[in-house]
């Protein structure tokens, strides 16, 4: 944890520390800044600050030149000790985009922008759909494991994405799910449960078609594995599927083309929306 009880020495925790050459590293900068010039104009110095909120020398330096990303609560105890009113505090929401993994912040905002949205998941519920609990145990089981600190990070960034399914006006959204993704009882039964209570929320919304590819159907055409497509308002698409094209994302048409004729019939050979939603409360009866 950033808290210590020795302030001269400290902890450092990995995965909160900036890349210089990300894009998110001067909105980290200018929040350091702004901590500094609050620090500097209550007369404390370094250290005695550090004695107050309970933090390192070095912690508080790095936050300050925009190396390290604040803590929520390391933000909450400096507004506390500056008697800042909750305007330090208000930097949690300006940061919030900062503790994403790139990768995640990425993708976010093709999604925020996507007017259509496919997906084919062939080993794990697709993360979109995915409740807290499932979401922490699945990434959970990565080896070599993630550390305390990145679980969290990625969790919070899966669950921020989420906010996709309350956008106005609400993008086309299409799932298919393999069966094995709704019976595999990743985090325990509870946990498994509430995944598919979540389906069937979710399901039930206009905007939204899940799809269950059953496990004893012969004819399957995503045997490959996973298949994503974002369309956006301009015509425009971008699309990644593993076992093609180096399972890089891809825009060419004629590439977009074979993922879409992919999915397409993927889509055909599943269950329908209605006999899917029918099919998961029949696995969560049995769950």
């Amino acid at each position: 944890m950033d808290r210590v009880t020795d302030v001269n020495g400290g902890v450092d925790e990995p995965g909160w520390d900036v890349d210089p050459d990300d894009e998110i590293a001067p909105v980290v900068e200018m929040a350091g800044g702004q901590l500094r010039l609050w620090r500097e104009g209550a007369g404390l110095r370094v250290a005695e600050f550090g004695q107050r909120i309970g933090y390192s020398e070095d912690l508080i330096r790095k936050v300050e030149r925009g190396a390290r990303i604040p803590r929520p609560e390391y933000l909450e105890k400096v507004d506390q000790v500056l008697e800042a009113g909750g305007k330090i505090v208000a930097m949690k929401k300006e940061l919030a985009e900062a503790r994403y993994p790139k990768k995640v912040r990425e993708l976010a905002k093709l999604e925020a922008q996507a007017v259509q949205f496919e997906a084919y998941s062939s080993h794990n519920v697709h993360g979109l759909l995915q409740t807290e609990g499932h979401a922490r145990a699945l990434i959970g089981t990565r080896r070599p494991a993630y550390s305390a600190d990145e679980v969290e990070r990625m969790v919070a960034a899966r669950m921020a994405r989420r906010a996709i399914f309350e956008r106005s006006p609400a993008p086309e959204l299409s799932f298919v799910q393999e069966e094995v993704t709704l019976r595999r009882p990743i985090g325990g039964r509870v946990v498994l449960r509430r995944q598919l209570e979540r389906l069937l929320e979710v399901g039930q919304l206009r905007s939204v078609e899940i799809q269950v590819m059953p496990t004893d159907h012969e004819g399957h055409a995503g045997m490959a594995g996973v298949i994503e497509m974002l369309k956006f308002g301009d015509g425009s698409a971008v699309g990644r599927a593993e076992g093609v094209f180096n399972s890089r994302p891809v825009s060419e048409p004629k590439q977009l083309r074979i993922l879409e004729l992919r999915y397409g019939i993927i889509r055909a050979q599943a269950l329908s929306p209605r006999e899917s939603l029918a099919f998961i409360e029949q696995v969560l009866g049995e769950t």
